[in-house]
């Protein structure tokens, strides 16, 4: 599998960028709780994730959201709170390619359904699996929990599908040599 030069720049400069995130906000304290659950922080690192996978595709987005994953357990120890953020950046991308195959002219708010759809379906099931290893919570609290989880991936996948797609389509009408050109189908 050949990989164009622009496009191993380019995931290897967005991977770059949220470790230095995720690094700068954790070190600075920059980064804001969520208010019914302060264990869970408001960052940017999903923002290069997804522009990752705009710009390049599904397999740049993948590695961009492993590098995040890796970087956070890195710097914290942390293997469920590392694997949590991994799976919730992948799972936001994986609901946007999802919904990149509908053709309509409602492409933003179609991109935006199918992420946050598939961010919160798919945390709510890892914290489920969590809770009922008994890794995370006492299952009557683990259970309460959905509630603050959706709330937050909501929130969390909204400033990244936002702010991501925002600077996609900036970049897209500034530089568009850097964005990538939708494969064609061999007969």
């Amino acid at each position: 599998m050949k990989i164009p030069t622009k496009t191993l720049a380019g995931t290897i400069t967005l991977a770059a960028l949220v470790v230095v995130f995720d690094y700068t906000l954790r070190y600075s304290n920059l980064k804001i709780p969520f208010p019914w659950d302060p264990n869970l922080k408001f960052d940017f690192t999903g923002i290069p994730i997804i522009l990752s996978f705009l710009l390049f595709g599904l397999i740049s987005g993948a590695l961009t959201s492993a590098v995040a994953s890796i970087a956070i357990l890195a710097r914290s120890g942390n293997i469920i709170s590392s694997s949590m953020k991994g799976i919730a950046e992948f799972s936001t991308i994986l609901g946007i390619a999802i919904g990149s195959t509908i053709i309509s002219r409602y492409r933003p708010a179609i991109l935006y359904t199918t992420g946050i759809t598939a961010r919160v379906l798919i945390m709510i099931a890892a914290n489920l699996i969590l809770v009922y290893s008994g890794l995370l919570f006492p299952q009557t609290t683990g259970i309460l929990l959905v509630t603050v989880i959706l709330a937050f991936n909501i929130a969390q996948g909204s400033i990244s599908i936002i702010t991501g797609y925002t600077l996609y389509e900036a970049i897209k009408r500034r530089v568009p040599t850097l964005v990538r050109k939708p494969e064609k189908q061999s007969s």
